[in-house]
C-alpha cells in the first residue's frame, strides 16, 4: 500500500478530475455493464473476444477511479488568492528568461495531474517545474534538459 501524496491543485483541476469521477461510476460503470451483458449473451465466454475485451476495459476503468478517488482524498484545493508571490510555487505563473536564446518564457507550475503543455501548465516534478519552485524573482537556475543545460533566470512571478 502506497503512501499517497498530497497534491495541490487549482479549483478547476479538482473540479475536472471530481467531473470524471463522477462520469466514470455513473455513465462508465453502465456501459461497462451493459457491454458485459451483451457479450455475455452472445454464447460461448471460453473463445469470446468481446467478453475478454469488456473484461479487461472493465479493470481498466476501476482502476481509474480507485486512482482519481485517492487523488482527489489528498488533494488540497489552492486559494490562489492567497498565495505568497515571494518565491516560486505550485500554480504560481513564473516568467523565465532563457538567458542563453535571450528568450521570455511564461510557465505557470501544477500538480502532475493539471499539467497541460500547450496551456503553459508545467508539472512541479518536471525538470524545470522542480528546478522553478522555491526561488525567487533574479535567481538563476541551471536546468539539464535533454538537450543540455537551461540557464534560467526568474523575471516575475504572478498568478493567472
Amino acid at each position: 500500500m502506497h503512501m499517497s501524496k498530497i497534491q495541490y491543485l487549482s479549483q478547476e483541476g479538482y473540479d475536472k478530475l471530481d467531473q470524471e469521477l463522477r462520469d466514470l461510476k455513473t455513465r462508465g460503470r453502465r456501459e461497462i455493464a451493459d457491454d458485459i451483458a451483451e457479450a455475455r449473451a452472445k454464447g460461448d465466454l471460453s473463445e469470446n473476444a468481446e467478453y475478454d475485451a469488456a473484461k479487461e476495459a472493465q479493470g481498466h476503468m476501476e482502476t481509474r477511479i480507485t486512482q482519481l478517488e485517492d487523488i482527489l482524498a489528498n488533494a488540497r484545493v489552492l486559494d490562489t488568492k492567497v498565495l505568497d508571490l515571494t518565491k516560486v510555487r505550485v500554480l504560481t505563473k513564473v516568467t523565465i528568461l532563457n538567458r542563453k536564446i535571450k528568450k521570455e518564457m511564461k510557465y505557470t507550475l501544477v500538480s502532475p495531474n493539471e499539467t497541460d503543455f500547450a496551456k503553459g501548465k508545467i508539472s512541479v516534478d518536471s525538470p524545470i517545474g522542480a528546478a522553478l519552485l522555491g526561488k525567487e524573482v533574479g535567481d538563476i537556475v541551471m536546468v539539464t534538459v535533454p538537450a543540455g543545460i537551461l540557464e534560467l533566470e526568474i523575471i516575475k512571478i504572478e498568478i493567472d
